[in-house]
C-alpha cells in the first residue's frame, strides 16, 4: 500500500528538493523582512515592539502544526505498520523543538516592554513550555531506546499524550483569564487585525514554513543515506 514511500524512490526527490526550497526560503523571507520591519505600521499602544509578534507568532503555529503533524503521522504508522513515517516524524521533530524555543524565547522578549517581566507563569505561555517537554521527551526516546519497537511504540504514545496538549494551548487565552490577549485571527469569524499586519504575519509564516521543510529535507536526506548505506531496499 505504501510502496511509494519507499527510501530510495522517495530520496531521488527530497535529494534534489532542499534547493527549491531554499531558493524559495531566500525570496520569501526577504519580502517578509521587509514587509514586518520597514512597511507595517507600528502598534498604538506598543509602539516597535510589536514587530516581535511577526516571529513570535509563526514560530508558535508552525511548532504547533509540527507536532500535530508528527502525532497524526506516528499513528498511521502504527496502525498500517510503516515505519516510513515514523522516520519523516523523527525528521520533523528537530525543527518543531527549533520554532518552540523561538516562540518561547521571543515571547519572553516581547512580555519585558509588554507585561513588565521576562516571564510569567501565564496559561499560554505555560503550556507551550509543556509542548517544548515533549518534543524534548520525543527525540530523547530516539536516542535512549535501541529497540526499534519499543521505540515506535514509546514515541507515539508521546505524540498521542502531547496532542492533548494543542487545543489547550491554542484554547487557553479563552478558558482561563491570562496575560494573552484573545486570538486576533479567526478562519471562521472575522479577524481583529488590521490587513497592514496580517499580510506581513502570513508572509513570515510562510517563510518559516519553508525553512522547517528545509530543515527536514536535511535531516530525511541524512536519514536515507543511513538507510542506503545499511543496505536496506526499505523500512
Amino acid at each position: 500500500m505504501f510502496k511509494i514511500f519507499e527510501p530510495g524512490r522517495i530520496f531521488v526527490i527530497t535529494s534534489k528538493a532542499h534547493k527549491y526550497v531554499m531558493f524559495l526560503f531566500v525570496i520569501v523571507i526577504c519580502i517578509g523582512l521587509l514587509e514586518a520591519l520597514i512597511f507595517s505600521p507600528e502598534d498604538y499602544k506598543q509602539g516597535d515592539s510589536v514587530r516581535i509578534m511577526y516571529v513570535h507568532v509563526p514560530a508558535a503555529w508552525i511548532s504547533l502544526g509540527i507536532f500535530s503533524s508528527i502525532t497524526f503521522l506516528s499513528l498511521i504508522g502504527y496502525i498500517f505498520k510503516s515505519k516510513n513515517f515514523f522516520l519523516i516524524s523523527k525528521s520533523l521533530a528537530p525543527s518543531g523543538l527549533v520554532f518552540n524555543i523561538v516562540a518561547l524565547v521571543t515571547g519572553s522578549i516581547w512580555g519585558k516592554p509588554t507585561w513588565g517581566t521576562w516571564w510569567a507563569w501565564d496559561a499560554r505561555i505555560t503550556s507551550m513550555l509543556i509542548l517544548a517537554l515533549f518534543y524534548l521527551m520525543y527525540l530523547i526516546a530516539w536516542r535512549i531506546y535501541e529497540d526499534k519497537e519499543q521505540v515506535l511504540k514509546i514515541t507515539t504514545i508521546i505524540t498521542i499524550l502531547g496532542i492533548i496538549n494543542v487545543p489547550i494551548i491554542k484554547y487557553s487565552v479563552d478558558w482561563w483569564n491570562t496575560l494573552h490577549q484573545p486570538a486576533s485571527i479567526n478562519i471562521l469569524s472575522k479577524s481583529s487585525i488590521h490587513s497592514s499586519m496580517l499580510f506581513p504575519l502570513i508572509i513570515m509564516t510562510a517563510a518559516f514554513a519553508l525553512f522547517s521543510m528545509l530543515i527536514f529535507l536535511m535531516k530525511y536526506n541524512t536519514e536515507l543515506i543511513k538507510i542506503k548505506n545499511k543496505g536496506l531496499d526499505r523500512l
